[in-house]
């Protein structure tokens, strides 16, 4: 596995520059958040409705050409990990975006990233694209004997885990990606988390939804 950026669907100039933003920084949403609300000018930030695109694009263009670096990498407490992952779309289809937590064997958060994943998308692409940005990041990273991943949407478990061809239109590349990455991974398996179990990477997805829907710039 790389760092190279993954791949998106169509986004906004504006929303295609702050992913690129957050991939410098390996896609953690917080190092993302903050070193372009400290390249905004006055008190204006990525989500402030006083920041106007034309702010934020030489904001983001300033940090790209400024080198971006990622954060130190935590060490995990053993080579088991926990990935918690998930999409959201507005819409279905809509403007979507990615989220993914890794964890160590005792649950303490190594990472927690997002990013848009396209302005017309629908959820079960995110969900695909969730679990790839999780994996891509955690082989970058770590190098897991034993992986739990966490997830929600049964027609990305049936594809991976139960070896049906995939049913969403447009996702075999991800497919693929997903199943590459995980033949890195000695073990790994997945448990099916219902709608009432709490999932850390929501937030992260919405957070990818919001940048999505961000208009041409």
């Amino acid at each position: 596995m790389t760092d190279d950026r993954l791949p998106a669907e169509y986004l906004s100039p504006l929303a295609e520059l702050v992913d690129e933003v957050l991939a410098g920084v390996g896609y953690e949403v917080a190092a993302a958040t903050d070193a372009i609300n400290d390249a905004v000018p006055g008190y204006g930030g990525l989500f402030d409705p006083a920041t106007t695109p034309a702010e934020l694009r030489r904001a983001l263009e300033s940090l790209l050409d400024s080198g971006l670096t990622r954060p130190p990498v935590p060490e995990p407490t053993s080579d088991t990990l926990v990935l918690y992952v998930d999409g959201s779309s507005r819409g279905n289809p809509g403007p979507a975006g990615a989220g993914a937590v890794i964890m160590d064997a005792a649950e303490d958060q190594l990472a927690r990233l997002g990013r848009p994943v396209g302005s017309q998308t629908g959820n079960n692409t995110a969900e695909y694209v969730a679990l790839q940005l999780g994996l891509s990041e955690l082989l970058v990273r770590y190098e897991p004997r034993r992986l739990e991943v966490r997830i929600d949407s049964m027609t990305v478990i049936r594809d991976v885990w139960g070896g049906d061809d995939p049913t969403e239109p447009g996702v075999e590349t991800y497919s693929e990606a997903i199943t590459v990455a995980l033949s890195n991974i000695p073990e790994h398996q997945y448990t099916h988390l219902a709608d009432s179990d709490p999932n850390p990477a929501d937030a992260l997805a919405t957070v990818g939804a919001d940048i999505a829907a961000f208009g041409p710039g």
